[in-house]
Formats: structure tokens, sequence, C-alpha cells
């Protein structure tokens, strides 16, 4: 073999890494080689292959002791100043070819992205490759010659994955041509480490132009909720672009870049750029999920899943090798403790339901604020029917009626065959919404008033329950029916409450005097029965016309069905009895309303403020 001195081609070539040695040459430092001369470009790359050569047949002769020290050094020495410049021409083109991605255009999913451009190279033999001065055309790792491109990707067939072209095609294949040299000399690690510095700077630009922020496990868990539920929106939005555009596209470029020059070099580059800001991406979720629960979480946290479950097939399609199962496990780990969260969440609801301690009547007898607060959440939840339907696995833990505990209601399941666990969770926190307030019913004073109560809470019930097709639907008309027989009992039970008493002043008994020669109609005990009813009904009247039915059509039923009752047995016992009272003296002071003052009076009836 030839010593360096003696070999032509190594010292033209030693001359040309000399003069880009940038730590010893003016030019070397003022001007970059890639990206100005083409020429000059090719020129250095053919060097550097003779130089590695050279230190290939140094390296074989060494063997058989044929190569003076000195000259293995000088050739080594010439490969690491080599190797020092092609690390900063990578970066180099790295950085100038890195521009930000157009953040507002990838949330456009009309957006069409381009996935023409090669994801791989590969060198091919023979004849297709440009063989070296010497005429080798073997070391297919040294060839100037870029390699075709072949989609042999099985991820991109997902439609919802849209790749960006992140480097023009001839970038791509300045970077491969000085990776394939600084591989094959040993710099593999300082080639990923520049890779990887450079491009992971590029997806931290882009997470904070997703408004993704750089938050602990722990710093998330110590936000308020209202502030984390708008981060949650913003991560849902930001985590498609980022598993389906971002690196997605950082993995074609690692592909395009490193594929042809060993196996599994991409996969490392391609962790080495995203580990980093994929597990910073998934932490936030991770934190959500094992946050403490509290039922205003819930939709959030379903909105979660539901996002991370439509993401999955994406996150293993993109983060698909060995080297990245640690992003794949966790993502399906969040996954999992979502689920989990969500059916805890609805546990402790129905407890939180059951539990409420409030004691203080609502004003007037109208909706309690944790009926309204109970069904527009279960509205919610039948938002999410098709997720918890999945989700929800078990029955509820309900009371029996032969359980003899009288803090809990019983639930028969053997009436409610067929129904999924989801609709049985939700029949039963109707149950014992139902239970609480039945309770909170005991606190008024006035027991018509605790009729009315539950007569409102159970009618709101029913609308809700009504008026929600998917809700109706998982509870069943057998529930509707017997919630609708609530009401109307309850109000049947306040018609009892309040008018028994006030239309008993106007019955006959009591007011005919047996064996008299006069007409047989007590005079004193009429005008006590007179006095009596329009002193109750005027109390009635005063009380009621500040109790609220909130509901039109259930305050005008029940002013009806009032009136139905009242205004007859008015009608009748003053057309009998009038005469008595008129014939007598001060008839006004007995009888103070006609029927019709009746009628217009009971219109006042549960309107919520005092009558005129």
């Amino acid at each position: 073999m030839e010593t360096p001195e003696n070999n032509s081609g190594y010292e033209s070539a030693e001359k040309i890494i000399l003069r880009w040695d940038s730590t010893a040459s003016e030019e070397g430092r003022e001007r970059m080689i890639f990206g100005t001369d083409r020429q000059e470009a090719d020129v250095y790359l053919q060097a550097v292959d003779e130089i590695q050569r050279t230190l290939s047949s140094a390296s074989i002769s060494d063997c058989s002791h044929n190569v003076d020290a000195d000259d293995q050094s000088k050739v080594n020495t010439t490969i690491q100043i080599a190797m020092a410049r092609l690390e900063d021409e990578f970066r180099n083109i790295l950085i100038i070819h890195t521009s930000a991605l157009e953040i507002d255009s990838l949330f456009d999913s009309s957006t069409s992205f381009s996935s023409s451009t090669p994801t791989h190279h590969e060198l091919e033999d023979d004849e297709d490759c440009i063989s070296d001065d010497s005429g080798s055309s073997r070391n297919n790792l040294l060839q100037l010659h870029h390699c075709e491109s072949s989609d042999s990707s099985t991820y991109r067939t997902s439609s919802s994955i849209r790749e960006v072209d992140l480097m023009p095609a001839e970038a791509i294949c300045d970077l491969q041509a000085i990776a394939m040299r600084m591989i094959a000399a040993g710099y593999l690690r300082e080639c990923i480490q520049v890779y990887g510095s450079v491009r992971k700077s590029s997806v931290d630009s882009s997470f904070r132009k997703l408004g993704i922020e750089k938050l602990s496990i722990g710093d998330v868990q110590r936000l308020e909720w209202e502030a984390l539920e708008g981060k949650i929106r913003r991560w849902i939005r930001a985590a498609r672009v980022c598993v389906r555009i971002l690196f997605a596209s950082e993995k074609k470029l690692c592909e395009q870049i490193f594929d042809c020059v060993g196996t599994d070099i991409d996969d490392a580059c391609f962790m080495e750029t995203v580990k980093g800001p994929a597990i910073q991406l998934f932490n936030f979720a991770e934190a959500i999920s094992i946050s403490r629960r509290s039922p205003e979480k819930l939709f959030k946290i379903l909105d979660l899943h539901d996002a991370l479950m439509e993401l999955l097939p994406d996150i293993e399609a993109v983060f698909d090798s060995k080297s990245s199962d640690s992003i794949r496990v966790q993502a399906a780990e969040i996954l999992s403790r979502l689920a989990e969260a969500a059916r805890g969440i609805l546990s402790e609801f129905e407890n939180a339901v059951l539990r409420e301690p409030s004691r203080v009547p609502v004003p007037g007898g109208t909706i309690h604020p944790l009926t309204r607060y109970v069904m527009n959440y279960i509205s919610l939840i039948s938002d999410y029917k098709q997720t918890l339907i999945d989700l929800i696995m078990s029955k509820p833990s309900t009371g029996s009626r032969y359980s003899g505990d009288p803090s809990t209601p019983d639930m028969e399941f053997t009436e409610l065959e067929g129904k999924t666990p989801l609709a049985l969770h939700l029949i039963w926190i109707i149950v014992v919404l139902q239970f609480n307030l039945d309770g909170k019913s005991k606190h008024y004073r006035d027991v018509s008033l605790a009729h009315l109560f539950m007569m409102n809470n159970v009618h709101y019930i029913v609308q809700k329950v009504k008026g929600l097709p998917e809700l109706r639907e998982m509870t069943g008309d057998n529930c509707l029916r017997k919630l609708t027989g609530k009401f109307r009992q309850a109000a049947t039970s306040y018609q009892r409450a309040t008018w028994v008493s006030v239309l008993y002043c106007l019955r006959d008994e009591g007011l005919h005097v047996s064996g008299s020669f006069s007409s047989g109609v007590s005079k004193t005990v009429l005008r006590e029965r007179f006095k009596t009813f329009n002193a109750m009904f005027e109390e009635v009247h005063r009380t009621q016309s500040m109790w609220l039915i909130p509901d039109g059509q259930l305050r005008e039923e029940l002013r009806i069905s009032i009136s139905e009752k009242l205004l007859p047995a008015y009608r009748s016992f003053l057309g009998r009895f009038r005469s008595h009272i008129e014939s007598g003296k001060h008839p006004e002071n007995y009888i103070k309303y006609s029927a019709e003052d009746l009628e217009t009076a009971v219109l006042d009836f549960f309107e919520g403020y005092p009558a005129s």
C-alpha cells in the first residue's frame, strides 16, 4: 500500500480538507461549502471519500505492521478535521432550511398537505452508482449519488395523517450525503445529536405557536379547574396537529435523510427530535387523568378520552418502532386512566347527589338548584352516550327494599332487564335525586308548600327527560310514567292539603236547625261559615301568590284544577244561602266575594310575588 506521502489522491484530498478547516483557514471560517457552489460541495465530499479510503486501507495495513504510526496519526487528524467541518455544514443546512410551520393553516382540516416528496432514499448498486476514482463501486455508503424514492411506509395509509415537506429536496440530498460520511467515519452519535438539537428547537417553536406550555404534572394539578378547561380545549386541538402533522412530518424527514444509511438510524434521530416534546405533550393529559376527581371534570375528561382514543391509531402508526415503545405505552395508559377516572367520577357524582346536605328550603317551593344541576348534568351525560356506554360496564351500587337502610333509596333491577349499565346509572341518579328532594321537602313547615315543591321538581325532571330523546330512550317509558305519576300525585296532595279545609267551610252539615219553625238555617253558624271561608281564602291567596310554579303550563293547569273545585262549590253554597245573609244586617261583611272575584283571585296564585 502507498503511504499518504506517496499517494497523490490523498495529498489532493488533504489540501481540500485543510483549506476548509475553520480553525486554521480564514476562508473556512467565513464561508460554508454547501449552499454556495454545488461543485465545491461535491469536490469536498470526494475528498472526504478519499481520506476515508486511505484510513480504511491504513487500518488493514496496520494489522500487518506496514504503516508508520505518524502516517496513521496524520490520516486520523485529517478525517477528524473533515468530520468537524461536515458537522458544521450539517448543522448549518438544518438551520437555514428550518422554517416555522404555518400553524393556522394546519388547523384547517380542508388544507391539503404535500406527500409527493420521497420518504426513503436507498443506495443502488452497480451501474446506477457513480464509481470513485479507484474504480470501486462496492462501498455504497460513500457514493455521491443519492437514492431514488421508495414509499414503503404503511402508516401513511391513514387518511388522518397529513405530512408536510419540512425541507426542500436539495437540502435533504445534501444532509443525506453528509450523514452517510459521518456515520461511515464513526460519528453516528455526533450526527444524531446535531440533528436532534436543531430539529427539536423547531418542534419546540411549533409547540409554542400551538399554545403547548412546558408544564410538569405537578404544575397542571395545581391549576384551578376553570383555567384547565381552556387548556384542555387547546390541548385537544394542538394534539391533533402534533401527532398527525408535526410528528408525522418529522418522521418523514428522518426517513428521507437516514433511511438508507443504516438500520434504525432514522428511528434514533426521530426519537432524539420528538421524544422530549411528545412526553411534554402527553404529560398534560396524564396529569388530568390522575388529578383529584370531581363531578365538574367529567365532560372535559371525556373530551380528552375521545380525542386520545381517536388519535391512538395515529400515535401507534407514527411511533411504530421499538425505540418509541414508551410513547405508545404512555398514550395507552393515559387512555385507560381517563376511562377509569370517568367511571369513578360518575360513581362519586351519584353519591354527591344522594348526600347533598343543604337544608334551607328554596323560597316559594320552586325548582331546587340541585335539581337543575343534576338534570343538566344528566343531559350532558346523554350527549356522551356512545363513549359512556363503552366505558360504564357495571351496574350502580344501589340500596334494596330489603336492606332496611333509611339513608339510601331502593331500586330493583328486575324491573329494568335489558337496560345498559349506563342507563341504569342514569335511572339511579334520578332515583337518588328524588330521594334527596323528598328529604328537603320535609324542611317546609307548610305541608302544602312541601307538596308543591315536590310537584315542581319532579315535573322539571319529567320535562327534561321528555325533551332529550337520547335520555328518554335510555331511561325508558316506564321510568317516565313513574315520574309523571309522582308529580301528579304531588299536585293532588297539594290540593288536598290546601283546599279540603277551605272547601269544608262550604258544607251544609251543621247549618240546619232541627225542630225549628224558622227557616231551618242557623244564621249565626252561617255567618261564621262565611267569615271562616273568607279568612281562609284570603290567607291562601296572600300566601300562595308568593309561591312559584316556574312552568307556565303547569301553573295554568293547577289554577284550572283549583277553580274547577272551588268555584262550583262556592256558587252552589252562595246560591243556597245568600238570601239568609242578605236578609240580615251588614251582609257585605259576610259575602265579600262573588264567584267571579274568586276566579280572578286564583289567577294571582303561584306567580312568586305578593298579590296587589
